[in-house]
């Protein structure tokens, strides 16, 4: 066997991954992630959980996007991502910036609510982010991906959180609250 296949780094950082998904839990989180990004997961966790009615399926989903940020922080600090990623990375940045503003926007302007706009800007996100890590994570984290934004671009759940008169009213509002403090501390 050659030794030209063997790189400590590359096992060095999939242990990493390995590593901090498996620890991917709201205690663990708050050591990578700041407070308001954690309000902001706790919301949404609440969000969903209400949504769905399903406390298994909210936590596997906030796991899920604590895990993702998690990964791609790793290759991020790491240095994995080509120039033509780091353009997809930035693509994304602006899309998912543009997403978090229309749902402010919607949240703040009665009847402004546009479901194909922030439809199109979460499946865009999506786009990107794929583009971005898919060399680099495996099936079982694409999937988690796809599982995070089809949750929060499925029509039914956006039409019920932004609806006049929704139950969710409250709770969007604190997590546009939560939105507003991470661009205000430039982390959105």
């Amino acid at each position: 066997m050659s030794d030209s296949g063997f790189k400590s780094r590359d096992i060095g950082l999939r242990a990493q991954k390995k590593i901090l998904s498996r620890m991917a839990n709201k205690n663990t989180a708050k050591i990578f992630i700041d407070d308001t990004t954690a309000s902001l997961l706790d919301n949404l966790y609440k969000m969903a959980k209400a949504y769905s009615d399903n406390k298994k399926d909210a936590e596997k989903l906030i796991k899920n996007i604590i895990k993702i940020v998690i990964k791609v922080g790793v290759l991020y600090r790491n240095g994995q991502f080509s120039q033509e990623e780091l353009r997809y990375a930035e693509k994304f940045k602006n899309k998912f910036h543009s997403a978090a503003m229309a749902v402010i926007s919607f949240h703040e302007v009665e009847f402004s609510y546009d479901r194909n706009y922030l439809v199109s800007a979460l499946r865009e996100s999506h786009s990107c982010l794929g583009q971005l890590v898919g060399r680099h994570l495996t099936d079982k984290s694409m999937a988690r991906i796809d599982s995070v934004f089809g949750f929060f671009a499925n029509p039914g759940f956006l039409d019920a959180v932004f609806r006049t008169g929704s139950d969710h009213r409250e709770m969007l509002a604190k997590l546009v609250q939560d939105m507003n403090k991470a661009m205000d501390e430039g982390g959105m």
